[in-house]
């Protein structure tokens, strides 16, 4: 039997997390879900510890995690990167993998129709870049205050995300970067993507700045296949490609170690704390990463089955309020299940 853990987290976290959790059972393949129901803000609050060592040790020996949202307004943000850092730091989670795709016109922003489709992937190097959290302040908190964040790219990080994102490229890999104003990080990623290119001759390679890119694909995102970029650059590509295929509420995303093959997944919305407890919250993304989880794990079909069973619910308005629907998120995830 296979063992997933589960995280549901805090705010939203546990609502959207249970109906993933229900629909990857009512596949019947066989997985033993590990739920650590106590990995949140109440327990940090009582005890100090965000991630303890035994339920690390539990993360590590299961095949795979599925992540609801961690954040309090109770704590400080150091509570999420004890959870979040972690089990990308120690179980090198090095590939962040964002696909955005429309499921529905109505759900686009886009004025032009031809232009809304979009279905293509943001690859986003995870464990470097301005994230890494080196750098420190001298004279803090007065007129002279330094403070520094310094952007850490090594020709393993680079070279291994850029290999990671021709390997699952179909058409085309576009490299982000700001190497007009950054030039040092910027020389290295394109050498590496350079020589990448030349042995992928049957792939468009294509080279934009972060600023142009963010306009090309307002403009027209349909023309991208597969966008790689460090940390930073790809934290904010993602969201805006989030955005064009109908918003936060629909997006999944999978943290990947391409070297072992396991998983952290997780929808990217936040912990929503407006709407926590409501029954309003959107599960989709949450149903769409473990439907990414289970596809890792050689499950194909049935998370096909699950992607369809979600086209079908938006496509019959059986969504929650963010999507134009009058649904519950309970009730969403039921109408996922009774598609399937």
């Amino acid at each position: 039997m296979t063992t997933i853990t589960v995280i549901p987290g805090d705010g939203i976290g546990p609502e959207v997390t249970a109906q993933a959790t229900e629909t990857l059972q009512a596949l019947t393949l066989g997985l033993d879900i590990d739920v650590l129901e106590h990995v949140n803000a109440e327990t940090y609050l009582r005890t100090g510890t965000a991630l303890s060592d035994d339920d690390f040790q539990r993360v590590r020996d299961s095949a795979s995690v599925l992540l609801g949202a961690v954040g309090d307004s109770r704590v400080s943000m150091d509570y999420a990167r004890q959870i979040l850092l972690r089990l990308r730091v120690e179980l090198d989670l090095y590939v962040n993998y964002r696909p955005a795709r429309l499921f529905h016109d109505r759900l686009s922003p886009l004025r032009h129709p031809e232009h809304r489709a979009i279905d293509c992937v943001v690859v986003r190097e995870n464990t470097e870049g301005l994230y890494s959290q080196t750098g420190g302040t001298l004279r803090a908190g007065g007129p002279h205050e330094l403070a520094l964040d310094i952007d850490i790219n090594t020709f393993h990080g680079v070279q291994r995300i850029l290999d990671y994102a021709f390997s699952i490229a179909t058409r085309s890999v576009c490299l982000v970067d700001k190497s007009n104003a950054v030039p040092h990080g910027g020389r290295l990623w394109q050498r590496c993507f350079a020589e990448l290119a030349s042995r992928h001759p049957h792939l468009e390679t294509t080279h934009e700045y972060v600023d142009a890119a963010a306009m090309k694909l307002v403009a027209d995102p349909t023309r991208f296949d597969v966008i790689v970029a460090n940390n930073s650059y790809g934290d904010i590509l993602s969201d805006l490609a989030a955005q064009l295929a109908g918003g936060l509420g629909t997006s999944a995303s999978a943290n990947i170690n391409g070297n072992s093959g396991f998983g952290l997944f997780e929808p990217v919305h936040g912990t929503a704390p407006d709407i926590a407890g409501q029954g309003t919250a959107n599960p989709i993304g949450a149903i769409l990463s473990g439907a990414m989880l289970i596809e890792r794990l050689g499950h194909t079909a049935e998370a096909q089955a699950v992607r369809n069973a979600v086209q079908a619910v938006i496509e019959s308005n059986e969504v929650t309020p963010d999507l134009g629907g009058n649904l519950g998120t309970k009730d969403v995830g039921a109408a996922v299940r009774a598609h399937l």
